[in-house]
């Protein structure tokens, strides 16, 4: 990395660039010129891509010039399906499992935050991970909580199927043999009627969310904080926009506060589009009539920006993915509360988002979407599925002829492995099918739907795109898409989902200037290496708010973590790779001559065993034999 400020402006460049990126290997999304090795941002956007002699033309007294050494770049990230504003105000409180390679690990980093959370405050996992993850391949039990936090209340969240909680947590919750039994879900009882601390999903998740809520919230200072760490955390992976879904539990306009100011104060280093999604079940309508009366559309600006309504517009039209329990059959009052609400939001020219899982659901919900198109027309109204795992070659027919996309998740990466128990391989190799979408030439974004279920990390959600494979390793699909494909679907694709097509999603002259320089060619790499990646450099709206490695001198300030107990200052984020095992001085062949040890074999695994303990299990020198 270099950098040099010392010339002077060009004489058709005015004032000159604030940023110019030199000797990069750019990898624009722009089919008009899809390669480039520089890039000079001005005023936020883009004014040069090319080569060196293009861009060098913008340099001004005032230009920051910055060598990229033959990095990777590309388009800044964009989530089409992220519940940030929701899970920034929770960051801080959430001890990471995300990427971790075995159960033993996880444990370990949950008995250590349990010595350093305060009486009074929960230890929570709260999404990300699954057990398939893990070497051990299994969740962990009630009796290895109880003994990694005998006193901290603990409270785990797998998926959206079932919650784990100590001891502890279930005195601090108050549930107890009385407690009745939550509509949809369970709570396991012992032989005497005692709740042992799992809760279960069957399949409405409610009862999950519900306990989750119980829990201490931090004071608004400390959540805007949460909230910057969070969105510091999804610069260090590329992501510079996120289409903010809405969510449970959250609450318009009171839990907006915090992301307010953030952004009244330009302390945002993600760009945010929010849609609304409804509270008060059986009270949707009165809800929107409200916020489209009231809340003008696309209020805001580029940083932070009304996208409309959804992704829930009526309770009763909520088909839960939980691919543990059979699919549910959604109440025969769907169709009349949804079409209400469809109705208002079309005639206000709301754009909106429907969660929609399965090809049952997603026909009937057609069905409303139709008859309402017959009165009052979509006629090019912005709106789309979210998910959509099971939608069936009719239905997509269905869905671009009414015009509408299809924001796609890695769900199937998360869950996959129960998709298959319960529908058979067969059925996972297409789902959710989205060669076929973009082949009929659907809209199509990819997303994570973070933080509960999958992982906020896109690299997570590329290699599975890229793979067909879940986290597990279990091959879904018997071919991914193309790289370049997946990228796009990231980039200039989900940028459709909040209308922003040719504002952002390339790096194209005019557009705004976000992108992120890769830790390793996503495009070279084997697949999967591409679950490693990470960003050294982020740039949002031209400004740098993440750097690493040979660019940590442009790195912003630290922040520091509050409260300090915060799991988020010993877990910061998704579990990083330990350093590649050659670098290792050991460098043994086959199993050791003194104790039969396999320890090349071990050198060589992605998962450390002994508790996780690289050091203790291969020794300070690499090796417990001293077998070099």
């Amino acid at each position: 990395m270099s950098a040099d400020a010392s010339a002077a402006p060009s004489a058709d460049s005015g004032s000159g660039a604030e940023l110019i990126l030199l000797n990069g290997r750019f990898h624009t999304v722009d089919r008009e010129r899809p390669d480039a090795s520089a890039v000079a941002i001005r005023a936020g956007r883009f004014v040069a891509v090319g080569d060196a002699a293009e861009v060098m033309r913008w340099q001004g007294p005032a230009s920051v010039v910055v060598s990229l050494d033959g990095h990777c770049a590309i388009p800044g990230l964009i989530d089409s399906h992220l519940h940030l504003i929701r899970g920034g105000l929770n960051y801080n409180l959430e001890l990471r499992w995300e990427g971790l390679p075995s159960l033993a690990d996880a444990l370990a980093l949950l008995r250590r935050q349990a010595q350093r959370t305060p009486p009074g405050q929960w230890l929570r996992v709260v999404g990300g991970w699954t057990e398939f993850q893990f070497a051990e391949k299994r969740l962990p039990t009630l009796a290895e909580l109880n003994a990694a936090a005998p006193e901290t209340p603990v409270f785990v969240l797998h998926l959206y199927d079932r919650a784990l909680l100590n001891r502890a947590a279930l005195r601090a919750v108050g549930y107890t043999r009385d407690t009745p039994e939550p509509p949809g879900g369970a709570i396991e009882r012992d032989a005497a009627g005692e709740p042992t601390g799992l809760l279960l999903a069957k399949p409405n998740a409610m009862i999950l969310y519900a306990t989750l809520a119980k829990g201490p919230k931090l004071p608004l200072e400390q959540q805007a904080n949460s909230t910057r760490h969070f969105m510091r955390e999804l610069n260090r992976l590329g992501v510079t926009s996120a289409i903010d879904a809405g969510g449970g539990f959250q609450n318009y306009p009171d839990d907006y506060a915090v992301i307010d100011r953030l952004a009244a104060d330009g302390e945002l280093t993600v760009r945010i589009a929010y849609n609304l999604f409804t509270q008060r079940p059986g009270q949707e309508l009165d809800d929107f009539t409200h916020w489209t009366e009231t809340v003008p559309l696309r209020q805001g600006d580029d940083w932070y920006r009304h996208n409309g309504a959804g992704e829930m517009l009526a309770f009763s039209a909520a088909d839960f993915e939980d691919f543990v329990m059979p699919r549910p059959e959604l109440p025969v009052r769907m169709e009349t509360e949804l079409e209400a609400v469809v109705r208002r939001l079309v005639a206000g020219r709301w754009p909106f988002r429907l969660h929609a899982t399965y090809d049952e659901s997603i026909t009937r919900m057609l069905d409303v979407f139709e008859r309402v198109d017959r009165d009052l027309p979509f006629a090019g109204l912005p709106w789309f599925f979210d998910h959509a795992e099971t939608v069936s070659p009719r239905n997509l027919e269905r869905i671009r002829a009414l015009g509408g996309g299809i924001a796609i998740q890695h769900r199937m990466a998360f869950q996959g492995e129960y998709f298959v128990e319960r529908y058979g391989a067969e059925a996972a190799r297409a789902t959710p099918p989205v060669a076929r979408m973009l082949e009929l030439g659907i809209p199509v974004g990819a997303g994570t739907d973070a933080t509960r279920v999958a992982s906020y990390n896109p690299w997570t959600a590329l290699y599975w795109l890229v793979s067909g494979r879940t986290v597990g390793g279990l091959a879904l699909a018997p071919h991914g898409l193309a790289r370049d494909t997946a990228l796009e679907l990231w980039t200039a694709g989900s940028a459709w989902f909040s209308s922003d097509q040719g504002n952002k999603g390339r790096i194209r002259v005019g557009e705004l200037a976000d992108l992120a320089v890769l830790s390793a060619d996503y495009f070279s790499v084997p697949e999967e290496d591409i679950r490693a990646i990470e960003s050294l450099l982020t740039v949002v709206g031209g400004r740098i708010v993440h750097a690493a490695g040979g660019f940590a001198p442009l790195a912003p300030p630290p922040l520091p973590v509050l409260p300090e107990w915060s799991p988020v200052a010993i877990a910061p984020g998704h579990h990083r790779p330990a350093p590649p095992a050659a670098a290792l001085p050991h460098q043994c062949q086959g199993a050791c001559a003194v104790h039969g040890h396999a320890h090349d074999r071990a050198r060589r695994a992605a998962v450390p065993v002994a508790a996780g303990e690289l050091q203790g299990f291969w020794g300070a020198f690499g090796c417990s034999c001293f077998a070099f």
